[in-house]
């Protein structure tokens, strides 16, 4: 970065966030890089380096109609990349419900076999990396006794690349032994929820410096509060009795392990509100990235190829910004000064990846109902065990608050399963009349 740039970031983030640069360390002169908003604006920099050049591109050719004048070598790329075929059709729709149909004629035994195989592969997967994600953010490395204080790994955009490099080779791979539909969406549109993933990624591990993780758990479990409020707000949806039931059960449970939290570990108001924020910003983020998605599944693709597109332009964004910054061999340095953490990296990789082929494969085998109780249950012990791990110490009102927020979500689970049985049971009665 120049040194142009170098001197006028610090100022413009002193002037404008006073607040957010109180909640780091007091030597602000000798570490301004090291303060969370400042890492934001940076990395979004980064990005728009790339970004802003392949919306020129894209422009170019659009308006130039390459589609049908262009040619020679270049052609067949630019036209996968810009254009696609962009006819959508609902194919897959059929396609995961007949397997699904398929898969419900079968044995109970052998069903009831890959049910626990699923969800052993998503527990063990998402547990693991949740105790890595923790432990890589909050604890140092290289301290050869506990007087030492050691070093600690402060890039959360460089393990977002590491998760998003392992996923892209594995959902490659997938793409090449297993057959898939004939890819239809032109592949910049990948680039939208490939950015609002990345940031989502960066806020939740950048979330664990200013909170405890079973706080990040269930603010992450409530997300259904913010997502009925943009509904309402935007779409102008209408949502059932239990829904707002349950929103408001998660509100309470929710405010009930946050008041009853203990401030030890974290006495700044400050760096409780900086932690607040960026768990805004992820929950913002992670939900464009869900929308963005499920309108990208209109066209004939399936979840292998949309986890291909997203973490291909994922790789794109997040290596370019760590080379700008300098940020990339920084961490690599770091990988080998410390071989616990580069081991700890590689497994929180393999776990992300593994974890979304498990999402997959649940999703197309039991629907999406099993997969939501399976992963609310991954939630609870995700805290127990963080808790036990890390020592977060849990109020018995804070207990509680935990059981409520959980038991809301496990209501919503029952009454939309309901739900939906009660339609399909009422499609037959309506036809012979």
């Amino acid at each position: 970065m120049p040194s142009f740039s170098r001197r006028i970031w610090p100022a413009l983030v002193l002037l404008l966030f006073p607040s957010a640069v109180t909640a780091e360390e007091p030597s602000l002169v000798d570490g301004w890089h090291d303060v969370w908003l400042f890492r934001f604006l940076v990395n979004i920099l980064g990005y728009s380096t790339i970004i802003i050049p392949g919306y020129l591109l894209i422009s170019y050719f659009k308006r130039t109609n390459y589609a049908e004048t262009g040619s020679g070598f270049c052609f067949p790329l630019i036209k996968t990349c810009v254009f696609g075929n962009e006819a959508k059709t609902s194919l897959l729709d059929d396609t995961s419900a007949a397997s699904r149909n398929e898969a419900d004629s079968g044995s109970t035994l052998k069903q009831a076999l890959k049910l626990i195989f699923c969800a052993a592969g998503l527990q063990v997967s998402y547990l693991t990396w949740g105790v890595l994600q923790e432990r890589v953010m909050t604890r140092s490395y290289g301290a050869a006794t506990t007087d030492q204080e050691g070093e600690k790994f402060k890039d959360s955009q460089f393990l977002v690349f590491m998760n998003r490099i392992l996923a892209l080779t594995v959902s490659g791979l997938w793409c090449i032994m297993f057959k898939q539909p004939r890819h239809g969406a032109p592949m910049y549109k990948y680039s939208f929820a490939s950015l609002s993933n990345i940031l989502s990624s960066w806020c939740q591990y950048e979330a664990l410096k200013f909170i405890s993780f079973p706080t990040q758990v269930l603010a992450k479990a409530s997300k259904v509060i913010p997502v009925m409020l943009m509904g309402k707000i935007v779409s102008h949806k209408s949502y059932e009795y239990w829904e707002y039931f349950t929103a408001v059960l998660i509100s309470v449970g929710v405010s009930m392990f946050l008041l009853s939290s203990t401030t030890d570990k974290h006495p700044s108001t400050v760096t409780t509100f900086s932690g607040v924020i960026i768990l805004i910003g992820y929950i913002v983020f992670d939900s464009f990235t869900s929308n963005w998605q499920d309108n990208l599944f209109k066209y004939k693709m399936s979840s292998v190829q949309m986890m291909f597109g997203v973490n291909l332009f994922s790789c794109l964004l997040t290596v370019g910004s760590l080379l700008e910054q300098g940020a990339f061999f920084e961490s690599l340095g770091f990988m080998t000064r410390h071989s616990e953490f580069a081991f700890h990296a590689v497994l929180l990789s393999v776990c992300s990846a593994c974890g979304q082929l498990f999402i997959f494969y649940t999703i197309n085998q039991f629907g999406a109902a099993v997969f939501t109780i399976i992963m609310t249950l991954r939630q609870a012990f995700a805290i127990l065990l963080s808790c036990f791990l890390y020592g977060h110490t849990v109020t018995l009102v804070g207990g509680f608050g935990v059981a409520v927020v959980f038991l809301a979500l496990f209501l919503r689970v029952y009454a939309r399963s309901r739900m939906k049985s009660g339609r399909r049971g009422a499609q037959p009665l309506a036809q012979k009349v």
